[in-house]
C-alpha cells in the first residue's frame, strides 16, 4: 500500500496533476507572463529548461519549498502569492483530504486571469501613460459591463 500511495502521492485518484499544484502553476504562469518573462528567461534565471517551467505551470511537476523560494524571488513576489485567489474546493484538494477522497473533484472553471487575452489587456492598459486616459478607459470598460450585464464571453 506504501509504494502506491508513493507513486500517486498528490495526484487526484484518477492519476490527474492535484488542483492545488495546478492554482500554484497557473499563478506562476500569471506573474511570469505579467513580468514579460518568457518560459525559457524564467528558467535560465533558475537554472532549469524552459520544459521544467512549462511543467510546473501546468501543474505536471510539483514544486517544492526551495523551487518555490527562488520562484517568489525572482518574480519578485511573496511565496503566499502563489496560493492567492484559491478556492475552498481547491483547497479541499490538498493530499491529506485526497487520502480519503473517492470521487474526482469537480472540474475547475477557468480562471479569466490565466487567459493571454486578460494579461494582454493589463499590459496595455498600464501602458497608456496619461493617467486620465487610463481612468477613462476603466471607466468605460465598466460601463460597457454593466451595461451587457456583466456577461463572459468565452
Amino acid at each position: 500500500m506504501e509504494s502506491t500511495r508513493q507513486s500517486s502521492r498528490g495526484r487526484t485518484p484518477g492519476g490527474r496533476p492535484n488542483p492545488i499544484d495546478v492554482h500554484v502553476g497557473s499563478r506562476l504562469r500569471l506573474r511570469r507572463t505579467l513580468m514579460g518573462l518568457s518560459q525559457e528567461a524564467l528558467g535560465e534565471a533558475l537554472g532549469l529548461t524552459f520544459q521544467q517551467i512549462q511543467k510546473y505551470e501546468r501543474g505536471a511537476n510539483r514544486i517544492g519549498a526551495s523551487r518555490l523560494f527562488d520562484l517568489s524571488r525572482a518574480l519578485e513576489v511573496p511565496v503566499e502569492y502563489f496560493y492567492d485567489e484559491m478556492s475552498a474546493d481547491v483547497m479541499a484538494a490538498s493530499p491529506r483530504h485526497m487520502v480519503r477522497a473517492t470521487e474526482e473533484p469537480a472540474p475547475q472553471r477557468i480562471d479569466p486571469m490565466s487567459k493571454r487575452e486578460t494579461l494582454d489587456l493589463v499590459r496595455t492598459y498600464y501602458k497608456i501613460g496619461d493617467l486620465n486616459v487610463r481612468k477613462r478607459v476603466y471607466e468605460l470598460a465598466r460601463a460597457l459591463a454593466v451595461h451587457t450585464g456583466g456577461r463572459r464571453e468565452a
